[in-house]
């Protein structure tokens, strides 16, 4: 039986990720800060460690075939950012696999990374990538366009009763739900890709996604569309004036809500039946 070891594991796509993996006949290894707590993962292993810490890693990727890591932060906490977490604790892991003799190391990247270096989350990110491809190790890059639990922002401003866009509201994106985005990685590694750009199978604006949150809601649209000068003075303003665990989310979502999201799709699951979930949990 295969081996892999998967990073990030109780994050959105982590979950996914483990399920995938078990589903298709191998032995998972999720890896955990703490490992109370997690007892519905599926996971055949729970390693506790710490990743920001290389010497809490030392020996626990022997014999694995794989490392998967969707390892990442979101908001700033526990006083680490995304240099200590999503560029060296990946390093981390990266040396460790090394160490270990693991055939293939793969990583979920961001989409369009290129077009938003001076995004601190992006940046940490695109710096582990060139370190990874570099290294003397198998890989595959996997960059998605977006995650629908990103995308309940959108449903959140429409149950306060308005949707607030930048610019003209037609850019466009096709979101991917975590359990088809980990079948996507799966196969994309299993088929030895250097790099998978992947999006799910719905394809919507700015406008449309803001329609079908009022849709879902059974309420009547109501979208206002501010100039663009004020997300680019949003972006100007948030690193000086914001703590960091703010600023650098919204730097993320304000550059990324700037630009065309797409890439080839792939999965079933549709977005409006995760809006329709997440107003069901609320209820």
């Amino acid at each position: 039986m295969k081996r892999v070891f998967i990073a990030g594991a109780t994050g959105y796509l982590g979950r996914f990720l483990c399920k995938e993996y078990q589903t298709r006949g191998w032995q998972v290894t999720a890896l955990v800060r703490k490992s109370s707590g997690h007892a519905d993962l599926p996971a055949d292993r729970i390693v506790e460690a710490e990743a920001t810490w290389s010497e809490s890693l030392a020996g626990i990727m022997e014999d694995f075939d794989l490392v998967v890591s969707a390892l990442g932060i979101t908001r700033q906490t526990d006083g680490v950012g995304y240099w200590d977490v999503d560029y060296q604790a990946n390093v981390n892991l990266l040396e460790e696999a090394l160490r270990s003799n693991v055939a293939r190391f793969a990583f979920v990247h961001v989409l369009n990374a290129d077009c938003m270096e001076n995004v601190p989350l992006v940046a940490a990110k695109a710096a582990f990538v060139r370190k990874l491809r570099t290294a003397e190790i198998q890989s595959t890059i996997i960059a998605p366009t977006g995650y629908f639990s990103d995308m309940g922002d959108f449903l959140k401003m429409a149950q306060r009763g308005r949707v607030w866009l930048f610019g003209s509201g037609q850019y466009r994106i096709n979101p991917i739900h975590g359990a088809d985005l980990a079948a996507a990685v799966f196969d994309a590694v299993d088929e030895r890709a250097a790099w998978a750009e992947i999006g799910g199978p719905e394809t919507f604006t700015q406008n449309d996604l803001a329609q079908l949150c009022f849709d879902v809601l059974g309420k009547s649209p109501r979208v206002t569309h501010l100039p663009d000068v004020l997300r680019r003075a949003a972006l100007w303003a948030l690193p000086r004036l914001a703590p960091r665990r703010i600023a650098g989310p919204a730097q993320f979502f304000l550059t990324a809500g700037a630009m065309n999201m797409t890439a080839p799709p792939s999965g079933k699951h549709k977005l409006a039946d995760h809006f329709k979930t997440l107003i069901d949990q609320k209820h």
